[in-house]
């Protein structure tokens, strides 16, 4: 993105002066307890969350996702894949909405490829809410197949309604499964994930 980037361990208490916190994919505290739950109380998640609060730019990458509903700034749960199984594979997504600083790259109704990898990635929430995310125009991404269509053996982990992503309130904090930095660029295989990162750098500036 042009600037190097500022890492924080977890135990630390403050966040340097930034425009964007990134929460990336991995396994904290080994997934144990539930994923994301210990990480979500580390010391310098109460930072982070003041700070998303105040309007500060906040993606969650995979388990970075699940920290950020562990943590309360996204609604929902992430449980265990419908399979019961790890999944790790490339999927397609349609891009539901431009309206994001992190969708922005993106038309609407664009279908993307990007890789997951995750056992908990089956995203719950109760009726209403998902009424909610729907009627607010929250949901960021959905599994689709590679022709934009939704289908059963599309969606990789079970998520209602075969969301993939979703938005915060103000729109300024992202969570989602899928790995756009592992497609970021030819050289890996595919840029489809570029965009979110363009996208951000212009929103930012």
């Amino acid at each position: 993105m042009g600037r190097a980037p500022r890492m924080v361990w977890h135990r630390d208490t403050e966040l340097p002066k930034v425009d964007l916190a990134v929460l990336p994919g991995g396994f904290s505290y080994g997934d144990y307890l539930r994923c994301g739950a210990m990480a979500a109380r580390s010391p310098i998640m109460r930072a982070l969350v003041d700070r998303a609060k105040a309007g500060m730019a906040v993606l969650g990458i995979c388990n970075g996702f699940q920290i950020l509903v562990e943590a309360g700034l996204l609604p929902g749960a992430l449980m265990r894949n419908a399979g019961l199984r790890f999944v790790c594979r490339d999927v397609h997504l349609r891009v539901e909405t431009s309206n994001s600083p992190f969708t922005r790259g993106y038309n609407a109704g664009r279908v993307l490829r990007m890789p997951v990898a995750h056992g908990e990635g089956n995203y719950f929430a109760d009726p209403a809410t998902l009424d909610r995310l729907e009627g607010e125009e929250r949901v960021a991404f959905r599994y689709v197949t590679p022709g934009g269509e939704a289908s059963e053996g599309a969606n990789p982990n079970g998520s209602a309604r075969d969301i993939a992503g979703v938005l915060s309130e103000d729109r300024h904090v992202l969570g989602l499964m899928p790995h756009p930095e592992r497609l970021a660029d030819p050289a890996l295989g595919g840029a489809d994930g570029r965009a979110m990162f363009d996208g951000l750098i212009e929103a930012l500036a």
